[in-house]
């Protein structure tokens, strides 16, 4: 089985290339491989004689209009599957990606494909655990079902807080909260590497009001849980800061926001922010705004879901308002490993390739990696030997190894307390640069919002 599954058309325009050890960056990862001898790769079925055979599932948006936010994450989990078969990672062992799309018939993120992506993923014993989804309204259907399985679902992106626990009581307590529903278990298996909307929401608050001068805002999200969670998040630390929300609206997507526009130009705020995707909104409200009157210069701030690299492409050559968006964590170029990273991804993809999360989907990967070679190492459960098997324990444990791990990479340095949340509150701030350049983002700030009151 190929080791990338994807589109003809977008493998045309990939290029191969040799992947060397020398480009694992991470003191973790070399240490990891410092203990390694040396081992047979093959992505043939397990044989007798042969590498035991074992699977990472990815669950991301890559095709239609998420491709540009999903496809960089499975690629970059891609790639440290196939470092991490070029280089032995655990000898007697081979690593496979078996890669799903969770975009479903309305050419958008879909939760009913996401939960059938997640619940086909584990059916397969050899299946050790999943990185992904990127939406957290796809997470809210893929985390009970990968709870009772159990298996690892470990997502690079996912945002909403109510994901993880009932706080604060204001977004996740009462009827919002979804902790019996999301762990029928009663334990913890769904991680993140992404910190949390109440995090990037200050942050965007804070530079916005703060960096910016910003004194007014206009918020509008599109009725997703990840949109409104950060739509809010942003408001409460807005209004904390002394600033005025004129208003929030929440609009499913639609191809015009002419009118909810025109009622915005009219309030002449300082700012608007968005609360959604590129694909649910961003692009479209931020083209049309170029349309009316009185917006045509008006900033536009949004989160990690708008930082796209089809969000700078539709919108550089319109000029007017700056336009601001995120990515939780630190940004990846400040890593001394991602000029390796990116020389390796570059030729694996090509430059164009490049997204917000293509160092999440690779660090996701790797904390997988890591965490299955601790138990193999260790001895403490056995994968099972084919797609039938009973993967229970060994699943189990690689939960457990998970649960306990320290890992520094791309994205910084990751431990997860007890809801599954990544200690690394760090948010990066972009604006829209050079689209011709990776995914068309300029680096601005970096806001440790562990700091902020």
């Amino acid at each position: 089985m190929a080791l990338f599954e994807r589109q003809a058309d977008y493998i045309m325009r990939r290029r191969p290339s040799r992947i060397f050890a020398s480009l694992i960056g991470f003191s973790l990862f070399l240490s990891i491989l410092a203990a390694c001898g040396s081992g047979t790769p093959s992505t043939s079925t397990t044989t007798n004689s042969g590498p035991i055979l074992i699977k990472i599932g990815t669950d991301f948006p890559t095709t239609a209009s998420d491709a540009s936010t999903g496809l960089p994450a499975q690629d970059g989990a891609a790639l440290a599957i196939k470092q991490a078969n070029d280089n032995h990672l655990v000898p007697g062992y081979t690593f496979q990606l078996v890669s799903k799309d969770d975009v479903g018939a309305s050419g958008t993120h879909d939760q009913t494909v996401g939960k059938k992506n997640v619940t086909d993923l584990a059916g397969d014993a050899q299946v050790a655990a999943i990185v992904g989804p990127i939406n957290s309204s796809v997470a809210l259907a893929e985390i009970p079902a990968t709870n009772s399985a159990p298996i690892a679902l470990l997502s690079p992106a996912n945002t909403n807080d109510c994901l993880t626990k009932n706080t604060p009581a204001v977004e996740c307590g009462g009827k919002n909260d979804q902790m019996a529903a999301l762990r029928p278990s009663g334990k913890v298996t769904y991680f993140r590497t992404a910190t949390i909307d109440q995090y990037q929401g200050a942050a965007l608050a804070t530079y916005g009001y703060k960096t910016k001068g910003y004194k007014t805002a206009y918020i509008i999200d599109d009725t997703e849980a990840y949109g409104v969670g950060l739509a809010n998040n942003f408001g409460i630390y807005w209004k904390k800061l002394g600033g005025t929300v004129i208003d929030h609206v929440s609009i499913k997507v639609t191809n015009s926001y002419e009118n909810v526009l025109t009622t915005i130009a009219a309030k002449k705020p300082d700012v608007i922010f968005f609360g959604g995707n590129d694909s649910t909104g961003g692009i479209t409200i931020r083209q049309q705004m170029k349309t009316i009157a009185g917006l045509g210069n008006t900033p536009f701030m949004g989160g990690d879901g708008t930082k796209t690299s089809a969000l700078s492409k539709a919108i550089a050559p319109l000029g007017g308002g700056s336009v601001f968006a995120t990515i939780p964590g630190i940004d990846p170029s400040k890593s001394s490993a991602y000029a390796d990273f990116l020389t390796a991804y570059t030729k694996q993809f090509g430059a164009s390739a490049i997204g917000a999360y293509s160092a999440g989907g690779y660090d996701d990967a790797q904390i997988v990696l890591h965490a299955i070679k601790t138990v193999i190492d260790a001895k403490t459960a056995t994968p099972p030997a084919n797609a039938n098997g009973d993967a229970t324990a060994f699943r189990q444990a690689v939960i457990n190894a998970i649960q306990k791990i320290s890992y520094t990479g791309l994205t910084g340095q990751h431990s997860f307390d007890a809801n599954g949340d990544t200690s690394n509150h760090f948010i990066s701030l972009y604006t829209i640069g050079d689209p011709t350049q990776g995914d068309g983002w300029k680096f601005l700030d970096q806001i440790d919002t562990s700091t902020l009151g």
